[in-house]
């Protein structure tokens, strides 16, 4: 599956979620605090294959899982670029100073493991939108 297909899947499953609970009249600050990794892992196991392993996908106490895909990755399935006989597949958008390029074989991926951007409260919040295909609009190449 390449990252086009799993962002429509993913807005699927996250859509589901938020008008869920937007018939349970949850406010925003109730969506948000809902996406607490914490919350997740018990409310939503089917959301993402880490909550069953109690694993993060980032190292830090307080994840929030609302924007779980970044919206400064910047990807293509098809490729951005060759560089030296490598395709480049996606890079971050404010380049972080947290995240790298990642080569594996002839691909480059940007690599954001240690970049926890995304994943705050405040960020989330700053960025929120019901509809998370709405933030995720601009990611595709």
């Amino acid at each position: 599956m390449g990252y086009t297909q799993w962002v429509q899947n993913h807005a699927n499953k996250h859509k589901k979620i938020v008008d869920k609970l937007l018939a349970k009249n949850y406010t925003k600050e109730q969506i948000i605090d809902y996406f607490d990794f914490e919350n997740m892992k018990i409310e939503e196991e089917g959301f993402c294959p880490l909550y069953a392993k109690n694993k993060k996908c980032h190292d830090m106490d307080s994840l929030n899982c609302y924007l779980c895909s970044c919206p400064n990755f910047r990807y293509s399935d098809r490729g951005i670029q060759k560089i030296e006989e490598k395709t480049q597949y996606s890079f971050c958008n404010i380049d972080s100073k947290d995240g790298k390029q990642g080569i594996y074989g002839d691909k480059i991926h940007q690599d954001c493991s240690k970049c926890s951007v995304p994943h705050h409260r405040e960020y989330v919040k700053k960025h929120f939108d019901y509809n998370w295909s709405n933030i995720m609009h601009d990611c595709a190449l």
